[in-house]
């Protein structure tokens, strides 16, 4: 049945494929996708065969394709790691009402047995999709145990473990991004070196046969939780395909002068990196040098949220730790940064705030940006004809009105 948006400011591709706000556009769906596109002057819904009640009147708001969050923990009292099977389905309704219509439920550096148990959920709540229950779940986000002890962070240092895709194997089908921290990658055999610590050696030195392995998997490697040095950090990207990079300078070797650092790397490569803007894990000014450097086609907004995410105040667990949530800020009881609470809607409209970037601009970075990241932007990501119906329509103040999935309001 032959759904349509009326009246709404629709964030569309112009035709070198840039977002520009558009008026006076009226999109035609289906459960079967964005049917067309066309001028509200030549919209008739009698003549369409559009019953009144499947217009929707956008009241002037924008209507943009739906935001993607590639690095969520949980939200709404839930977290992909409970052994519940109602957690994910909390989390895809509260992502909805957020304006997210499809996500990578985010694992944490837990024992083996529960990360894989963790996956076996997603990928058994994946079959789900499109079915009403809320926002999409496009896969998982592993972000470790594969990680640096020395840049944990809110990680449990002793569950740590080598880079092995032999555990990888049998997810392949469910894991879509996966966080590490190349200078732990094995030793090459006959490398010089023998006996050195792993995050001291030569990027030449390091076995990146982990990384080739995903890549052929078609799971995207992303540097995070990491001690590397800026030769490493870039090596990975230079020379070893990757593209991504875990929440820009939290968990990572900082920016020096004299020793550019994991940041260094990410700033001075074409791969896209994380940032989470709650103005809490990256200072406003620090957003707007990211954005001059980085730019809309090199910078994916994310939430990394907890499962405090929409509850408020009070003491959590997050990954095995106490987590006291005070206002906007979760801290470890040493005082460490966790996981945000962060909603993606507040991160869109901070950031637009720190930066005066345009509305088009700063949604391309949870839609376009993702999706082309993730390898899925020829289904997701933009407003097409063809594409999936997948929208978000919400106001100046980017607070949320409706969200559709799958040509299906959710929210």
């Amino acid at each position: 049945m032959m759904k349509a948006i009326t009246n709404g400011r629709c964030i569309l591709p112009d035709k070198n494929d840039a977002f520009e706000v558009v008026p006076s556009k009226v999109v035609l769906y289906d459960e079967t996708g964005i049917c067309a596109i066309q001028d509200a002057d030549a919209f008739d819904a009698k003549t369409d065969g559009i019953a009144e009640e499947d217009v929707l009147d956008a009241g002037g708001r924008y209507v943009s394709p739906g935001f993607l969050n590639v690095h969520i923990h949980g939200c709404g009292g839930a977290d992909t790691m409970d052994d519940t099977p109602g957690a994910l389905r909390v989390i895809r309704k509260k992502q909805a009402e957020m304006g997210v219509t499809a996500f990578l439920p985010t694992t944490m550096t837990c024992p083996w047995n529960e990360i894989a148990a963790a996956l076996m959920r997603v990928h058994a709540a994946m079959r789900t999709n499109g079915q009403g229950v809320g926002a999409d779940i496009l896969g998982a986000h592993m972000e470790g145990p594969f990680i640096s002890p020395a840049e944990k962070g809110s990680q449990e240092a002793s569950n740590i473990l080598p880079a092995d895709f032999a555990k990888l194997a049998p997810f392949t089908d469910v894991l879509r991004l996966v966080t590490i921290a190349p200078e732990e990658l094995p030793r090459c055999a006959g490398a010089e070196g023998a006996g050195a610590p792993l995050a001291t050696l030569a990027p030449e030195a390091h076995d990146w046969s982990f990384v080739e392995a995903c890549e052929r998997a078609g799971i995207t490697v992303s540097v995070g939780h990491t001690a590397a040095s800026y030769e490493v950090a870039a090596a990975a990207v230079q020379a070893h395909g990757v593209h991504h990079f875990t929440h820009l300078f939290n968990a990572m070797t900082g920016l020096h002068h004299r020793r550019p650092g994991t940041v260094g790397a990410a700033l001075d490569t074409s791969a896209c990196v994380e940032l989470i803007c709650d103005n809490i894990h990256v200072a406003p000014a620090v957003q707007r040098l990211v954005w001059r450097l980085k730019g809309r086609d090199g910078l994916i907004l994310v939430t990394d949220s907890m499962s405090a995410c929409g509850i408020g105040d009070g003491v959590y667990e997050f990954g095995g730790h106490e987590v006291t949530v005070t206002g906007e800020r979760a801290l470890l009881a040493d005082g460490t940064i966790a996981a945000s609470i962060a909603t993606m809607n507040r991160c869109i409209r901070r950031f637009r705030e720190n930066t005066g970037t345009s509305m088009a601009d700063v949604i391309t970075t949870v839609t376009k940006t993702p999706a082309r990241d993730l390898g899925i932007y020829d289904e997701r990501g933009s407003l097409a004809p063809g594409k999936r119906a997948d929208l978000t329509i919400f106001d100046d103040d980017v607070q949320i009105f409706a969200t559709i999935v799958g040509g299906k309001r959710v929210f």
